[in-house]
């Protein structure tokens, strides 16, 4: 008992220092950029408001973005380890399985042949792209006498997200007009959004973190197997469709709002199960905090790269989740069955 207590205390103490690191990287979001702010005028833009250049800057670009990049990196590592857990698999995420794929490719033909540009509209198929895919994705992989497994699993992910990217590609040749307006978005990137842009998703993105901490220790038993699970009583296709849905809000409202970011739904999951075990119930804060402060870091990073402009963040989190997946691989993770 003594030593359960000693580890949840510690537990603890870990998840108050990656909201402390994650408060200090959104400082550094709104200071640190091609023009630095100083603090006092981050201070000044809240509380004393003039409107000076520096305080339109931090109010109307900066604060938005950072709020973006923290709501999109936690969303994407609780999507991620929701379907780790769900298929058993370490390389699963959003953009490995292709459901960031389906849901670029249903906003970009509806941007291109319907002109949609209503963010409330774009959610919407961003949703049901995610949904679109990750239903193609569980179907081929449970083909075959011996059901799904994770070698099947990210060999299908795989198929399908080279099959929407290679459309999206297909629609952007044939629309020119389409492609300047959502070349920099499918890339994946948190600049140039306002506030309005996030509160369209943020009521779906709350409630995913709110049912995905609720539904944490439901998650513990079904990762014992579904035998076991049901054994104890958990009916667990209602829970496995409830994490569909957490997946289906959260990966695709990122994707609504910032394009398809890769790699944060790997790379987090590891480092959060590396931190405090198996355990969802911290796997899950622990994801949320650890991607937000990814996302804000490889953001504030992106700014730096070049004097002229900015590399967009979905390129800086593929710099280093690229090398991390390999890692995962070489570890003989597809010996595994699902």
């Amino acid at each position: 008992m003594v030593g359960v207590f000693r580890t949840n205390v510690i537990k603890t103490c870990g998840l108050i220092i990656i909201i402390l690191l994650m408060l200090l990287c959104a400082m550094g979001s709104l200071i640190l950029g091609y023009t630095d702010i100083h603090l006092h005028t981050v201070y000044s833009a809240f509380f004393h408001y003039s409107g000076t250049n520096d305080q339109v800057v931090v109010l109307d670009s900066r604060v938005p973005r950072m709020l973006i990049a923290t709501a999109v990196g936690a969303s994407l590592a609780i999507s991620g380890i929701l379907m780790q857990g769900l298929t058993r698999n370490p390389l699963a995420s959003p953009n490995i399985l292709g459901v960031n794929a389906g849901a670029s490719f249903l906003i970009v033909v509806a941007v291109a042949f319907f002109h949609v540009d209503a963010i409330n509209t774009m959610t919407w198929l961003a949703f049901g792209g995610a949904a679109l895919s990750g239903v193609i994705v569980y179907f081929l992989s449970s083909l075959g006498p011996d059901g799904l497994t994770p070698v099947k699993l990210t060999l299908a992910g795989a198929a399908i997200a080279a099959l929407f990217a290679s459309l999206t590609q297909g629609v952007l040749t044939m629309s020119e007009p389409t492609l300047e307006s959502v070349l920099y978005w499918l890339v994946g990137s948190v600049q140039g959004r306002d506030l309005h842009t996030l509160t369209h998703v943020l009521p779906y993105f709350a409630c995913g973190w709110i049912i995905a901490l609720l539904i944490s220790a439901k998650m513990n038993t079904l990762a014992l197997g579904d035998q076991v699970a049901k054994g104890v009583g958990q009916n667990t296709a209602l829970v496995k469709g409830i994490a569909g849905l957490i997946i289906i809000l959260l990966a695709g409202g990122s994707v609504a709002v910032a394009g398809p970011i890769g790699f944060i739904g790997i790379i987090i999951p590891h480092i959060a199960k590396w931190l405090v075990g198996q355990d969802f119930r911290w796997l899950i804060p622990y994801c949320a905090g650890l991607g937000a402060i990814l996302l804000l870091v490889a953001d504030i990073s992106a700014r730096f790269i070049l004097h002229s402009g900015e590399v967009p963040v979905g390129i800086m989190t593929a710099i280093v989740g690229t090398p991390f997946f390999i890692f995962i691989a070489r570890r003989g993770v597809f010996s595994h069955d699902a």
